[in-house]
């Protein structure tokens, strides 16, 4: 994810990148803030009763209310009281409402876009997430959410009502002294001035906070996921230590961002309080020359106060705001990630899939570092198994996530049955293949949770079948709770070998026409690796298999073996041809099998 610079892409963009995305939601916001409006006009409205009641008081049958209609004294100070009781009614029934549609929508917004970043991210390549840590998506999609959910939650209903504060109070002002509003008013060019400046201040800071929050994130997770290697090398302290660093880094950054938004408020304070004084002295004198009712004097201090004091709350709602707008860019930014490999065949590959699997001239290379594969070319015909053996980094590995669509090719082209990949979909596409990888991943849950990953509405009769062509049944069945057994994170309560047979398992319970197993017997002892040779030799019939392996032992009997190497096929046949042409595979069998 790309993290746009705060100094060309401002707070307000940001939030106009908001409202387009929150466009669905358009009633809401208008009804939260139609309510926020209301709710504000009855809280400004007890300052002008209390004016107008010292107007009854002095002024009696002469004051405002009297020419209403009303001619006593008491029957002015009744309904006045009366209206007060319906104004604060209406204040507190608004308050309810702006208060219920903002945190509703702040809820429904943060999980659309929760929601919404992490589909976009399962359609996102594999490039992406090679080039990111997890740690950095996962608080974007966590944290970065939370903070949006904060400011909508209050800050959003603060800042429409401080923009009415100033547009109603300022307009009862100049209805009831032009002088004293523009003495009033005085200070809030320098606030909204200093209200801006902050902003440009403090937008890179809180950027800058976003982004060390992301390092920490990351930092947990990995030192959490590689809490085994942690201890096997005693690097408790050092860890510690650099999870002490990440997190200084995120308090100094934080505290600059305070620096900042903490200085507003003293500026701000001043301000208010040479507005405050205009009103008061000034107001003052024209009400003891008479030019001023004393009943208009009260309303205007009343609300100066009303007016300016808010503003000194600017600055928590701006630091909110500019938090919320820094997480903003991140979220926005995941989901505008462009999507490389797309989707957009309706197309399914041909009912039913036989399983012939061609490589016409593939060509593919890694942006980042360069390596990859030239113009291969190789035909599996369906039923037969292919098994890819060289070096590590030669491009075996690639030709299947080349075939998986995790990249497209630059050169050439990948058919199954004659049909060019890309013209269907992915999900027909990768419904035809079963993946085993080294690296087997279980999800926390049962060991038929996992099973039944791929097929969800199998049988345990089926999940049981596929475990004991697995050769993983044996175990299962020993454990004390069976298929209900917890994997625990990642599987960590499971041996490497007992994971591996489940991979398998899970795959075979898919019955796919193409099964791929990328080097899915380098890490697991000589019992695991030759109950999954058995396993191999029952499956392998009426399957396309495609096997990466470097212990050519297992390899022997597939129908075609290719050398790959550099990034193309050195040579390929069977296990006797190869040895016959003492080529690469011949000089790596004599290493293997101690005749070198």
């Amino acid at each position: 994810m790309t993290e746009s610079s705060p100094h060309t892409t401002s707070s307000f963009a940001a939030l106009g990148r908001l409202l387009k995305y929150a466009r669905g939601y358009r009633r809401q916001i208008i009804a939260a803030t139609t309510c926020s409006i209301i709710n504000k006009l009855f809280d400004i409205a007890p300052e002008i009763l209390i004016g107008i009641a010292i107007d009854v008081v002095v002024n009696k049958e002469e004051s405002f209310v009297a020419g209403l209609g009303f001619e006593t004294a008491q029957e002015q100070i009744t309904i006045l009281a009366v209206l007060t009781f319906f104004i604060w009614a209406g204040e507190s029934i608004f308050e309810y409402l702006f208060q219920i549609l903002w945190r509703n929508l702040a809820q429904r917004l943060q999980s659309d876009l929760r929601q919404d970043a992490y589909e976009h991210a399962q359609k996102l390549d594999m490039s992406f997430f090679e080039a990111r840590s997890s740690g950095q998506l996962v608080a974007t999609m966590n944290d970065d959410v939370n903070q949006l959910e904060r400011f909508l939650d209050g800050g959003a209903n603060a800042m429409i009502q401080v923009v009415v504060t100033v547009v109603a109070v300022g307009a009862v002002f100049f209805v009831l002294s032009p002088l004293i509003a523009l003495l009033a008013f005085t200070p809030i060019p320098l606030i909204i001035w200093g209200a801006f400046y902050f902003q440009r201040k403090a937008g890179p800071l809180y950027a800058d906070v976003r982004e060390k929050v992301g390092d920490l994130s990351s930092r947990l997770a990995n030192n959490l996921g590689g809490i085994a290697t942690i201890k096997s090398f005693t690097a408790e302290n050092r860890e510690a230590e650099r999870l002490k660093a990440s997190s200084e880094a995120y308090v100094d950054a934080n505290r600059r961002a305070i620096r900042i938004s903490s200085a507003f408020i003293p500026v701000i304070r001043m301000a208010i309080l040479a507005g405050f004084l205009a009103t008061f002295t000034v107001g003052g004198m024209m009400a003891l020359e008479g030019s001023l009712n004393v009943g208009a004097y009260g309303v205007l201090v009343f609300l100066t106060q009303r007016l300016l004091w808010p503003l000194t709350g600017l600055a928590e709602v701006i630091d909110l705001f500019e938090r919320a707008m820094a997480s903003t860019r991140r979220i926005l930014d995941l989901l505008a990630e462009p999507v490389h490999v797309r989707d957009d065949s309706g197309q399914t590959l041909e009912q039913p899939v036989k399983g012939e699997v061609t490589f016409e001239g593939v060509s593919f290379r890694y942006p980042s570092s360069g390596a990859g594969i030239d113009d291969i070319s190789v035909a599996i015909p369906a039923g037969n198994t292919l098994a890819l053996v060289g070096a590590t980094g030669s491009g075996k590995s690639t030709l299947i996530k080349l075939l998986l669509r995790f990249y497209d090719p630059t050169g050439g082209q990948i058919r199954i049955d004659g049909q060019p990949i890309q013209s269907v979909s992915l999900k027909s596409l990768r419904e035809a293949i079963g993946l085993v990888s080294q690296d087997v991943y279980l999800f926390e849950g049962s060991i038929r949770d996992n099973l039944a990953y791929g097929s969800p509405g199998a049988s345990d009769e089926q999940i049981i079948e596929a475990a004991k062509t697995a050769e993983a049944w044996s175990f299962i069945e020993a454990l004390p709770e069976g298929l209900a057994t917890a994997v625990g994170e990642r599987g960590v309560r499971l041996s490497g070998g007992q994971r591996q047979r489940l991979s398998l398992a899970r795959a075979l319970l898919k019955d796919p026409p193409i099964l791929v197993l990328d080097e899915a017997t380098s890490a697991v002892d000589n019992e695991t690796e030759a109950a999954i040779q058995r396993s191999l030799k029952r499956i392998g019939h009426n399957r396309t298999v495609i096997m990466i392996a470097h212990r050519l032992s297992t390899i022997v009997d597939a129908d075609t073996i290719a050398v790959v190497a550099g990034g193309r096929i050195l040579e390929s046949g069977r296990h006797e041809e190869l040895l016959e042409n003492n080529g690469p595979y011949s000089a790596q069998w004599r290493v293997q099998t101690g005749q070198a």
